[in-house]
């Protein structure tokens, strides 16, 4: 068995500026057409004002930083294969907007060596700095034969 590629503290990052398309490609994929992601005039009479992202597409910038570490971590090895093996504590503790730049950082945060897994910390923020959404995110290392 050979060791884990990566340690407590390896981190990685990913950025992307929100847009309507975005919105609407995740609502045509998924099928999720419902009004906060949709429908302006519904949502200019609620709290936020305006449309909002979907909670998974949020998700989904958090598993492109989990890959961005993977792959840096396995580059130019066959012998290891990073799989997701899920979120947990995922929370949207704000507003995603339309035209908002979000970054997620991804730190690993636990080693499980026995497992072959790590455990990944991560938190999305705006360009306010504020933050947007928080998960954990459990990677399992795969050895390939």
């Amino acid at each position: 068995m050979s060791e884990l590629p990566v340690k407590i503290g390896d981190a990685a990052s990913f950025a992307k500026t929100v847009s309507e398309s975005d919105i609407y490609a995740f609502a045509g994929v998924t099928g999720d057409f419902a009004a906060p992601h949709t429908n302006e005039e519904y949502m200019k009479r609620t709290q936020y004002g305006e449309r909002v992202a979907h909670g998974a597409l949020l998700v989904g910038f958090m598993s492109t930083a989990s890959a961005i570490l993977g792959g840096r971590l396995t580059e130019g090895r066959e012998d290891l294969t990073p799989m997701s093996l899920g979120y947990d504590r995922v929370r949207f503790v704000a507003p995603v907007r339309i035209g908002d730049t979000i970054t997620v950082t991804y730190e690993v945060s636990e080693l499980e060596p026995e497992r072959r897994r790590s455990r990944s910390t991560l938190t999305a923020t705006n360009q306010h700095g504020e933050t947007v959404g928080v998960a954990e995110h459990i990677m399992k290392w795969l050895e390939n034969p």
